[in-house]
């Protein structure tokens, strides 16, 4: 049992850093790199990670996304939204990302990508913190007040330099979110990208998922922020009919 929990945090750390080399991991982990190289060689021979032979770092494999997908089918989610989340990239011209709750973080199953050059982009498997992305922000509005203060109590790290901690700030936030239906970030998780985003909720009310609106901070503006808060409530409405 052990060895599988390691080789898990092994896969996890890879997902998180990749491309990745095996004395990396060994620190970040502090567990021997015989260790770590034992746990890569398994995961390689199951399929789920991959060498470069040219600098001998290492990568998760598209298995991770075939997961992954399968949980954002979960209640057809898949089916329901990609049309409606198609349409509103469209419209928008800006990337769109679609993610799942898993723990205390969401993970990126869906991406929708922007047409132009300069753009959002995030790796699908990405897991995504709470505080810090948009679509994380959104899905924390949505819990019950006392597992938002059990995640804040947890201490969330800054990502960027703009990414807000302080938990008096996180709750006015979250307060605000509540109010108006949609959550903002600016660079909050990435330098120079900002997004708006919106939860999905299922028929009992709860949050399945998050959409964003992503893009370069020079284009996706705040002045913005509640035209396209207005295009992602219309496209959350259409996507929650066909999830009840």
């Amino acid at each position: 049992m052990n060895s599988v929990l390691t080789a898990l945090r092994v896969f996890e750390a890879v997902a998180a850093s990749q491309p990745v080399g095996v004395s990396e991991l060994a620190r970040g982990l502090d567990i021997p790199k015989s260790t770590v190289q034992r746990c890569l060689r398994t995961l390689q021979q199951a399929g789920w990670v991959r060498a470069d032979p040219a600098d001998s770092s290492w990568s998760i494999t598209g298995r991770a996304f075939t997961i992954g997908s399968a949980v954002a089918s979960t209640d057809h989610l898949r089916e329901a939204a990609l049309p409606e989340l198609a349409a509103l990239q469209a419209e928008v011209g800006e990337t769109i990302h679609l993610a799942v709750p898993d723990g205390d973080e969401l993970v990126l199953v869906e991406r929708l990508d922007s047409p132009h050059q300069l753009r959002a982009f995030l790796a699908l498997g990405t897991r995504l913190p709470l505080h810090a992305a948009a679509t994380g922000k959104a899905y924390l509005a949505t819990l019950p007040d006392r597992e938002i203060t059990s995640y804040l109590a947890t201490g969330p790290v800054k990502v960027t330099e703009r990414t807000q901690t302080d938990p008096a700030a996180l709750w006015a936030e979250i307060e605000l979110i509540r109010k108006r239906g949609y959550a903002t970030t600016e660079q909050g998780l990435h330098e120079g990208i900002s997004a708006v985003a919106v939860a999905l909720r299922d028929r009992s009310g709860t949050a399945r998922a998050c959409f964003s609106i992503s893009g370069p901070s020079s284009r996706v503006t705040p002045d913005l922020f509640e035209a396209y808060a207005a295009k992602a409530h219309g496209t959350r409405d259409a996507i929650e009919r066909m999830l009840r």
